[in-house]
């Protein structure tokens, strides 16, 4: 009796806007990075980071991404997060936390490219510059996500589809077979080629306000 292969276990990010009182700005940067330095020291850490929405503003934004829900998890049910959250109550509130993972993972990789990212590891006190000061953006809609994906599966499955008519015989082949044969060879060149490729190509267009 053959094994059952584990689930794949998918990164996931969490972004947390918060509403930071503005008199308290100064003991809320420190705050925020003593949160980010936090993190790091715990399993499956992948980077983390936060940013102002504008110097005038009073949203501030965090996010971190972790290698799989249990070390998720784990960071967000620890002793060392909750002391943290106590110690920031007098000037900080939460106002939306948001996870990404599954196909809308694909679609969140430009959050690396707006946050100061910290990696695992010990942080660079000496490091004088802050915050970068720009908004995290969000998902893009729903709509141009399925757009994204169903641009990438037409011509991939098009051609599956036209490369496996020479295999001899598939087409007497039942049904079932037929799909199960296609979807186990798309799946995986969907996942780790051609959407990664897509959503690169379509950046821009994803993230455009209108």
């Amino acid at each position: 009796m053959g094994v059952m292969a584990e689930p794949v276990a998918h990164p996931i990010t969490v972004a947390i806007e918060r509403r930071i009182d503005p008199s308290r700005t100064v003991e809320a940067t420190s705050w925020m990075q003593a949160g980010t330095d936090l993190a790091t020291g715990f399993a499956g850490f992948l980077g983390s980071g936060w940013v102002r929405a504008g110097e005038g503003s009073d949203l501030w934004y965090m996010l971190y991404r972790f290698s799989d829900i249990p070390t998720l998890e784990a960071w967000e049910q620890s002793s060392q997060r909750s002391w943290w959250l106590d110690s920031g109550r007098a000037f900080a509130s939460e106002v939306r936390v948001e996870r990404r993972t599954g196909i809308e993972g694909w679609f969140d990789a430009p959050f690396a490219t707006h946050v100061e990212t910290r990696h695992a590891g010990p942080a660079d006190a000496a490091d004088p510059t802050g915050p970068i000061q720009q908004p995290i953006p969000a998902a893009p809609p729903r709509w141009k996500q399925a757009v994204t994906i169903w641009l990438g599966f037409f011509p991939t499955n098009l051609l599956a589809s036209w490369l496996l008519g020479f295999v001899p015989g598939f087409a007497d082949w039942p049904l079932v077979l037929r799909v199960l044969l296609a979807t186990v060879l798309l799946t995986p060149l969907m996942t780790y080629l051609v959407l990664p490729w897509v959503t690169r190509m379509l950046r821009p267009w994803l993230h455009r306000a209108h």
